[in-house]
């Protein structure tokens, strides 16, 4: 930019004020109305949106909201006060708006001065039409790109630029605009989460059990989903096995109805009271007076007191159920990928090996798994990142459910909360905007550190020549 400041004519450096003025003086009218309105319009924006919340950005806002009856107009009238919320979000899109202008005028001063060059050299300058035409033919890629780039900015980068900030501020329920203000707390809400002292031991000790039951649900989920899907196709692939097509269409039916609808169900038929524990608790066959409940508390699967099964209510039981019925729900799903992967294995692979002597077992696990994992890693990676952020399995089968553990209950949140559902119940039921941010912030890392490092070993371990 500053070469092209420096070798440019009166009319590029008068662009650095005026960002149409070289255009006007090259005849590229149109040209020129626009990049004046795109500057008149930062301007106004500037006047009367970005320096009023610029201005007040250090504190947020510093006038509390009050109503006061006035007597003459007999009402209750509202002063001028200053709104946190609007003040940190106006703020960040004026910052966005900034940048966005900043670059926007260095690109111009770059083009009046090509422009300046292509007139010293006659040169054909385009017209406004011409650059339409361009925008359509050589530079589409630009006119394809500009709205899904501008739906990531305003739908993406600035609600996640928003989390990240409220995560440095004192925004909750006591805070609450705009009757109230928030303001800046520095990394106090990250240390209240990290930390274990004497003040913050309420929300570090639950976002460490949490964070733990997190990566243990993620790591079940995602394995006993992929091996028992792989079972699965395998075993209704198999020349033995009679109608395949009627038991894949059983299986996919799980996919077909809603999870929203398959999991309540599921949650009453599991609950204290549901189908499956008034079935446990009918008589033993031939064993009269002995029912299926006695003989569970005789393995000391349940408490001597207890008169059904707490399948989502006690800490341990639930957690199990969770991976089994997700596994229910993700068996079909891997099922389905894997058998199109299971039918594009080489048949000689199979028959050259059994020349040799290999067994079931050593064709599965030399042939059939690592042809599988070297073409479903990509899936298996982005299925742990979702299961690290499964909100309806949890939140479906246990928003009912109340801990028994004090120290999470006061975290509002239970046992078999993930980082996720934890973070739904903070901003939801408890307004609790600024430990929710933290808690986000986290998730994110976890999930782009672990993203990152797994796709990495990937590509680093690639044996593409080996399958081709």
């Amino acid at each position: 930019m500053s070469h092209d400041f420096k070798t440019g004519d009166i009319y590029v450096k008068l662009s650095l004020l005026f960002m149409s003025i070289g255009f006007f003086r090259r005849h590229q009218i149109i040209k020129g109305i626009l990049f004046s309105i795109i500057q008149i319009g930062f301007i106004l924006f500037m006047i009367f949106t970005g320096i009023p919340n610029l201005s007040r950005y250090n504190t947020l806002g510093t006038i509390q909201f009050e109503s006061v009856y006035n007597p003459i107009t007999r009402r209750n009238e509202v002063n001028n006060y200053d709104h946190s919320f609007k003040i940190l979000l106006y703020g960040l899109i004026s910052i966005i708006v900034i940048i966005v202008y900043v670059y926007i005028h260095l690109k111009n001063i770059h083009t009046q001065r090509k422009l300046q060059w292509c007139e010293a050299e006659g040169q054909h300058i385009n017209t406004f039409k011409e650059d339409l035409i361009q925008l359509k033919d050589d530079r589409f890629h630009i006119t394809l790109l500009t709205l899904p780039v501008s739906g990531i900015v305003f739908f993406t980068i600035i609600p996640l630029l928003f989390m990240i900030l409220v995560a440095f501020t004192n925004y909750d329920q006591l805070h609450m605009p705009p009757t109230k203000l928030f303001s800046w707390v520095g990394f106090r809400n990250f240390e209240i989460l990290l930390t274990t002292g004497s003040n913050t031991v309420t929300f570090g000790y639950a976002f460490r059990k949490v964070l733990t039951w997190t990566l243990t649900w993620a790591f079940f989920a995602t394995f006993l989903n992929y091996i028992g899907g792989i079972i699965l196709a395998l075993l209704i692939n198999s020349k033995y096995t009679k109608w395949p097509k009627l038991w894949r269409t059983i299986f996919v039916i799980t996919i077909a109805v809603p999870q929203f609808v398959s999991l309540l169900l599921v949650r009453h038929f599991f609950a204290d009271q549901g189908i499956m524990n008034t079935l446990l608790s009918s008589n033993i066959p031939f064993l009269s007076d002995y029912t299926w409940i006695d003989w569970i508390r005789q393995l000391g699967l349940i408490g001597a007191n207890r008169e059904f099964v707490p399948f989502l209510t006690d800490p341990v039981w639930s957690k199990v159920m969770l991976i089994l019925i997700n596994c229910w729900i993700g068996f079909p799903y891997v099922m389905l990928i894997t058998t199109g992967v299971l039918m594009n294995i080489p048949k000689d692979l199979y028959e050259s090996a059994e020349i040799d002597g290999a067994n079931k077992f050593q064709l599965f696990a030399k042939i059939t798994m690592p042809y599988m994992l070297f073409v479903t890693a990509p899936y298996l990676i982005t299925n742990f990142v979702h299961n690290l952020n499964n909100f309806n399995v949890i939140y479906l089968l246990t928003s009912t459910r109340v801990t028994s553990n004090q120290l999470l209950a006061n975290a509002n949140a239970s046992d078999t909360d993930l980082l996720v559902t934890w973070l739904f119940k903070l901003t939801q039921d408890y307004y609790n905007y600024k430990m929710a941010s933290v808690i986000g912030i986290m998730m994110f890392l976890l999930s782009a550190i672990f993203t990152l490092l797994a796709f990495n070993y990937t590509i680093k371990s690639n044996k593409e020549d080996r399958f081709q």
